[in-house]
């Protein structure tokens, strides 16, 4: 059916504008906000510190927010949200349960590492998060494990994983790629790349896939002198 083409087609239209234009002052309120509850915790950061490092006043921020725990939504759900679409791309990729598994560990893993942040400052302040936001965030993690949990049974039906629990299993393998957000330091004790691989090699074991040539022979890798470990530290406090 042929449609006739709208004012939007042609070029923006004031609406179009005015709502490019409010969702990068949200992206700009959130992103700083991010920045802010990151460095110094979501209960000591105030709205009008935000408001400080934008430059701009608090009823600005008002006006795309309604509070503080608002912003903290916004940013928790972000981080959930670009995981849960990055997963469903690698669930849907071509491959056996095995490669679809380690794909999505691969990508979201790296994903969460691009968007550090946001993934610390959710782990670390969900507590406050409450009613409906709270319950929108779990909601939301539990359809990442239950997607998970779905894999993990397909390939336990087809003989290439062991897994006895696959909810719990799924739970585990989700924990252990958020908790990399917490820890790890880029140009630290060790590379993204050997974090990524040996996180691989991990969940291989847990669901009892064989280990693809791919993983880390981790005895073969030379191990730092003396000196060089007592100067760094394997795990360092995350800064930016």
């Amino acid at each position: 059916m042929a449609t006739q083409p709208s004012a939007v087609a042609t070029g923006p239209t004031d609406d179009g504008l005015k709502g490019e234009l409010a969702t990068f002052k949200r992206r700009r309120i959130r992103e700083e906000a991010a920045h802010l509850f990151f460095q110094q915790g979501y209960e000591s950061a105030t709205i009008d510190a935000i408001a400080e490092r934008l430059k701009v006043t608090k009823p600005f921020i008002y006006s795309y927010y309604k509070n503080k725990g608002d912003i903290l939504f916004d940013i928790s759900k972000l981080g959930i949200t670009l995981s849960l679409e990055a997963q469903e791309i690698c669930l849907a990729s071509p491959g056996s349960p095995w490669d679809r598994l380690k794909l999505t560990v691969d990508n979201v893993t790296r994903l969460i590492l691009a968007n550090e942040e946001n993934i610390v400052v959710y782990l670390r302040e969900e507590k406050n998060l409450e009613g409906p936001a709270a319950r929108e965030i779990r909601e939301l993690r539990s359809l990442f494990d239950h997607r998970i949990a779905a894999l993990l049974l397909e390939g336990s039906e087809s003989g290439e994983f062991t897994v006895d629990n696959p909810g719990l299993t799924a739970t585990t393998i989700g924990g252990m790629m958020s908790w990399v957000a917490l820890w790890y330091t880029p140009g630290g004790h060790w590379s993204e790349t050997e974090v990524l691989a040996t996180l691989i090699q991990n969940v291989a074991r847990i669901v009892h896939s064989p280990i693809r040539t791919e993983t880390l022979d981790l005895q073969s890798r030379k191990k730092p002198n003396a000196a060089k470990s007592k100067s760094a530290s394997p795990i360092k406090k995350i800064k930016r």
